[in-house]
């Protein structure tokens, strides 16, 4: 059975914490801006607060895409499949979708450039038996695995949403999933993009293409940096806290439909909203 992260934390509620609140925000013009629909859900932890919006989209499963090579990456190194961010996989010369795929790769690069190909043969090498197990075992969306071993995330078998998209890495960030503590912290170190003097942004995207539209992911975490004067006595001796956010977010346009840099688009709107809540500073702190 699936729980959704909003059904777990009120369950446990009445013994580990407070559930967090929900609130509802109006996104919508940020959306509208592009003509798409879309939904983002954003947790802030040190608040205890979700803040969402277009609830029933954050509850719909749609197809994954390339925000699979979080749990496929997880299994690889848990596996033994992988070794660690510089296992090379070899070009087999076939041209890909994207020219940069055309090339001997790194773990490490080939989840930076998402690279089809690379983790279509890391799959195929984990083998069903192994992905079914992980995928169960960390309840991973409807962990179905139907349709191939290399394109159950890519022909639609595989459903999340986007409430559990944003528990998984919650829980990765938490190094809460049920794989090594050093697995996770290579997932983890590979998802970072932006790294400034105040805000570290983590994220993984997808991008999902379906006969009647195409899907857009974005899914992460922020840890926002704030420096102050610590207390001579504090153990935080480096003037700095952290406070993390986790988000979800995605949108849908017409199949094929080229008429704007989509996947700029989708950055630009994730970094409005998460500028919009709060959880990005918007310039480098003065030193």
């Amino acid at each position: 059975m699936q729980f959704s992260l909003f059904f777990w934390w009120a369950a446990s509620a009445t013994w580990l914490a407070p559930a967090p609140r929900m609130v509802q925000r109006n996104y919508q013009p940020y959306f509208d801006a592009h003509e798409v629909e879309g939904s983002f859900l954003l947790l802030d932890a040190t608040a205890n607060q979700y803040t969402v919006y277009n609830l029933a989209r954050c509850r719909q499963g749609f197809l994954p895409a390339s925000t699979f090579k979080i749990p496929n990456t997880l299994i690889g190194l848990e596996t033994g499949v992988l070794r660690d961010t510089s296992d090379l996989c070899r070009w087999d010369g076939l041209p890909r979708g994207r020219a940069e795929w055309n090339q001997d790769m790194t773990m490490r690069k080939a989840f930076e450039l998402s690279n089809v190909g690379y983790f279509q043969e890391l799959a195929r090498r984990i083998g069903p038996d192994y992905m079914q197990h992980y995928l169960d075992t960390a309840d991973y969306g409807n962990k179905s695995i139907g349709g191939g071993i290399d394109q159950f995330w890519l022909n639609d078998s595989l459903q999340i949403s986007a409430d559990e998209q944003l528990g998984f890495v919650k829980r990765l960030y938490f190094a809460e999933l049920p794989f090594a503590e050093r697995t996770q912290r290579i997932v983890k170190s590979m998802m970072l993009r932006e790294d400034t003097l105040g805000n570290k942004l983590y994220y993984k995207t997808g991008w999902a293409q379906l006969p009647d539209k195409d899907v857009l992911w974005v899914v992460g975490f922020v840890e926002k940096i704030e420096r102050m004067k610590e207390h001579e006595n504090s153990m935080n001796k480096a003037g700095e806290r952290l406070y993390p956010y986790f988000f979800a977010m995605n949108f849908e346009v017409p199949a094929k439909d080229n008429t704007k840099p989509w996947g700029e688009v989708r950055i630009s709107i994730l970094k409005q909203i998460l500028t919009n809540y709060g959880a990005m500073n918007t310039a480098p702190e003065k030193q």
